[in-house]
């Protein structure tokens, strides 16, 4: 069980943000994650979810607003710096070197660290035994499932505090799917908080803590993971054929 008491390891407060100057997607957007959550961000396409991941690392600058990351101000800074401070962000394309192998994508996700790399492998292998058996395979070779599977380790191996995940499950088999977001929740059960950026509506509230209903650069409805699920308002508005596969 969560502790609830505990102060938020990342909080966004009345944060406006977009890629056209007074053209804002992220229209005084809040957000918060405690250490060890796993929080669904849902909502229809272009409601800003993806945006609200890249403003959360760096990638956009708020125009309006702040995010707080273990309690330091972190909006305007880089996001090679937010890396530093214990933060990763898996995309949803381009998100292996696919000429490098296995193991060198893992190698190249541990950029920062100068130690020994050789138990943090390990360590994504037990994690993805699939990958285990590819490490020399060239990561462009690799299923959707695969990459989406290496896209994470990489990122583990920075150990970080909080993983921003945006859409894993896009593009993949229903199989694969299954397969990714039970990988997703082992590495929460792990101890590390999850921001899960997801089209799969159904599938990430059905095993989130919380969760935040996006729409129009808002959030429009937040709470419990299986009270969003099993809520009308929400079923109706946002969990309709288009996001309930």
């Amino acid at each position: 069980m969560l502790d609830q008491q505990n102060a938020p390891l990342l909080e966004v407060e009345n944060v406006w943000a977009g890629y056209i100057k007074d053209l804002d997607i992220l229209q005084g957007i809040n957000f918060h994650i405690l250490p060890g959550e796993l929080v669904a961000v849902i909502g229809p396409n272009g409601a800003g979810k993806s945006t609200l991941a890249k403003t959360i690392f760096g990638l956009l600058t708020p125009h309006k607003g702040n995010i707080t990351f273990k309690g330091e101000k972190i909006a305007g800074l880089k996001s090679n710096q937010i890396v530093k401070r214990g933060m990763c962000y898996v995309p949803q394309i381009a998100n292996v070197f696919p000429s490098l192998s296995v193991e060198e994508n893992l190698e190249m996700g541990a950029f920062i660290r100068n130690i020994s790399l050789v138990s943090l492998k390990n360590k994504i292998y037990d994690t993805f035994p699939g990958l285990a058996n590819r490490r020399q395979q060239k990561a462009g070779t690799l299923s959707g499932g695969e990459r989406q599977m290496l896209a994470m380790g990489k990122a583990l191996m920075l150990e970080p505090d909080l993983l921003l995940l945006d859409e894993p499950s896009a593009a993949l088999s229903p199989v694969l799917v299954g397969s990714v977001f039970e990988q997703i929740k082992q590495i929460n059960q792990s101890g590390t908080a999850i921001v899960l950026v997801e089209q799969n509506a159904r599938k990430a509230l059905s095993m989130a803590h919380r969760g935040y209903v996006l729409d129009t650069g808002c959030d429009r409805i937040t709470g419990n993971g299986q009270d969003l699920l099993n809520d009308p308002k929400v079923g109706e508005l946002y969990l309709g054929a288009g996001m309930a596969h």
